[in-house]
Order: structure tokens, then C-alpha cells, then sequence
């Protein structure tokens, strides 16, 4: 496993199942992504947080968790297979209020931000339904 961190941001690579995945933190909120080789040779710690975080916008939203003060915090899972992409995520629990199945969906669909997400969300929800009475 590499591991790759700098102010804001973390990246792992896993060689054994050749997976990327990277973490964004701010203030109020967490984010992970799946990223791609070239851009996770292209981080490292001389790189500003906002210039690594424009890297790692770059690839696809797996997760994410806000406590923002605004209001109760919240998680919305965009891939149940984050902690596969970032594995110090192995073992935790999605904190606050989960987003269910439905409302996780609708945003993916509506948000051309999630669009990276919506063919794997439509599998899914695809899944669901045929193992739905």
C-alpha cells in the first residue's frame, strides 16, 4: 500500500488490487474519491491543498460527510465500495444520518457533479428492484 498525504488531502494506492482512492477534508466536511494513477503521481506534499484538491475533484465521488454546524450531520454513500478505494476507511460506519437508497439516487441523477456515479448507482438500483417482492 502507498500512502500520500499532504494539508487537507490523503491518497492511497493499492498495487494488490490496483485501486486509487483519495480524501478530501475541510472544515465541516469530509470527502472520497476515486482517482486515477496519473493523478495520484501527480500528488505530494509541495502541492497547496487547493491544488491537490482540483486533482482529486477530478475523479469520481464515493462518499461524503458533513458537519457543518448548519444543521445535523449527515453522510451520503455514493459507492458502498469506498473503503476498497480508501482503505483507512475499512471498519468505519457512515456517521450521522445515512441519505437512504432513493434520495442517494435522485441526487446522482439530478447532479451532473455525480454523473461519474450514475451508471453504477442505475446497477444497483436495478438489483434492488428484482430482489423486491
Amino acid at each position: 500500500m502507498q500512502i500520500k498525504e499532504g494539508i487537507g488531502w490523503k491518497a492511497a494506492y493499492d498495487p494488490e488490487k490496483g485501486v486509487y482512492g483519495a480524501e478530501i477534508m475541510d472544515q465541516g466536511s469530509w470527502d472520497l474519491y476515486e482517482i486515477s494513477g496519473a493523478v495520484f503521481n501527480r500528488l505530494n506534499k509541495n502541492l497547496s491543498s487547493r491544488e491537490a484538491e482540483e486533482l482529486i475533484l477530478t475523479g469520481r465521488h464515493l462518499y461524503r460527510h458533513v458537519n457543518d454546524r448548519c444543521g445535523p450531520s449527515y453522510t451520503v454513500v455514493l459507492d458502498d465500495d469506498y473503503a476498497l478505494y480508501c482503505p483507512w476507511m475499512a471498519g468505519s460506519k457512515p456517521a450521522g444520518k445515512v441519505w437512504d437508497e432513493a434520495l442517494t439516487d435522485a441526487a446522482v441523477e439530478l447532479f451532473e457533479s455525480e454523473k461519474e456515479n450514475r451508471e453504477q448507482r442505475r446497477k444497483k438500483r436495478e438489483k434492488r428492484q428484482k430482489q423486491q417482492p
